[in-house]
């Protein structure tokens, strides 16, 4: 058996076939395996500013509720309260409570639990006035300070749910040879830049999006 069969036993010839017609509709020289360990590869390569980007915007959320709240934020009611908590979908109230009654020992073991859509709807409109007008440029020193407090918001939502959709692609191992990844890569740049400049260019001279981007499969 020829490896690219047994492979294609191994991974399913469904996971195989979305290779096999990028390769096919594009006339392209490399082989659908080619195709797929670079996805893997730029998967990967994906994990660290995605890791930074993460931990960024999360804890500046945190101190902008710090700067408001306090410290105990996740269990000051007035807080809880003004969350969305639609009946349908996802509720960040609930997943706030829940987390905040698991772990009563501090605020810095509620960070992490709390999931990636909980940060990003910290930056939809409802919150303009309760936290952004107040506090958006000491706890995001790299924003536009001549741009509109409510544009700049809706950029950094905007660049969340981006990254959000490559993230949970990524998670669940599927293809994401197709998208913009350059600007996917700009989306996590400008988060992490927003936060801290110096960051930014840390994370710059350690990833390996770019040389994979400039080697993509032909």
């Amino acid at each position: 058996m020829q490896i690219e069969d047994a492979v294609k036993r191994a991974l399913s010839a469904d996971r195989l076939g979305t290779y096999e017609n990028a390769v096919a509709k594009l006339d392209a020289r490399s082989t659908p395996l080619e195709l797929y360990l670079w996805n893997a590869r730029i998967s990967a390569a994906f994990l660290i500013p995605l890791h930074i980007g993460e931990v960024v915007i999360r804890n500046a959320v945190s101190d902008a509720l710090t700067r408001i709240h306090g410290p105990r934020w996740p269990w000051v009611q007035g807080f809880a309260d003004s969350l969305p908590s639609p009946a349908n979908g996802y509720n960040p109230r609930r997943e706030l409570l829940r987390a905040a009654a698991r772990c009563a020992n501090g605020t810095s073991q509620i960070i992490p639990t709390l999931s990636f859509v909980f940060w990003q709807k910290m930056f939809t409109q409802r919150f303009d006035v309760r936290v952004w007008a107040r506090c958006m440029g000491a706890v995001l020193p790299g924003a536009n300070t001549a741009a509109p407090r409510h544009v700049t918001r809706a950029h950094i939502h905007n660049d969340l749910e981006q990254i959000r959709r490559l993230r949970n692609r990524i998670a669940h191992h599927e293809p994401i040879f197709a998208r913009a990844l350059s600007e996917d890569f700009a989306a996590i740049q400008r988060i992490v830049g927003l936060r801290c400049t110096r960051t930014a260019d840390w994370m710059a001279g350690h990833e390996a999006v770019t040389p994979l981007l400039r080697n993509r499969p032909p």
